[in-house]
């Protein structure tokens, strides 16, 4: 049998060490999205970014999603992205952990999702451990929100301006803070 690329790994949630014989095949990718990533943050038209966007992430970028750049993806491949998505201005997606955005979902500026993280321990630390983040339909992310590896967010839902949200959040409901809370039902 035939062993697992790094990529299929990281998106199973494999934690991936420092040392890994294939660590490098990340960096090398990420330069490769960068390349496209600079052509579509030098873009007015939306039809090219999302051409682009879709080159970046290996899918179809439906044509009611709009993006305004710029965007930082480190990777690409590992992000899906639903109909009537709206993402504003300066958002960054470290996605090799996996990122799914649903329909209808709204990113607001300065939103960071990140689905990579480090293990605590000085001694591993330089590894690499992920976690998929999912946000469900209708949910939105208010401006500079931090959603980390390993979340969900659900449908419906609203994260406040400048949250942290390390924990899932149910549908329906309102969180913010750091880290965030729930503080109200919708």
């Amino acid at each position: 049998m035939k062993p697992e690329h790094i990529f299929e790994r990281l998106r199973k949630g494999e934690t991936i060490s420092a040392h890994d014989p294939e660590a490098y095949k990340m960096r090398e990718a990420s330069f490769a999205t960068k390349k496209l990533l600079v052509q579509m943050n030098n873009s007015s038209n939306p039809e090219e970014i999302r051409n682009l966007l879709g080159q970046i992430t290996g899918s179809e970028i439906d044509d009611s999603v709009d993006v305004f750049t710029p965007l930082y993806i480190n990777y690409g491949k590992h992000t899906k992205i639903g109909k009537g998505v709206f993402i504003n201005f300066d958002c960054t997606f470290l996605d090799l952990g996996g990122i799914t955005i649903e329909d209808n979902v709204l990113i607001a500026p300065k939103v960071s999702l990140l689905s990579e993280g480090h293990p605590l321990s000085p001694e591993s630390r330089h590894s690499l451990m992920v976690g998929h983040i999912h946000i469900k339909k209708n949910a939105w992310i208010g401006a500079g929100a931090i959603i980390l590896q390993g979340v969900t967010i659900g449908e419906n839902s609203i994260v406040a301006a400048g949250a942290v949200v390390s924990t899932n959040v149910p549908d329906n409901v309102i969180v913010g803070g750091v880290p965030a809370k729930v503080i109200k039902e919708i």
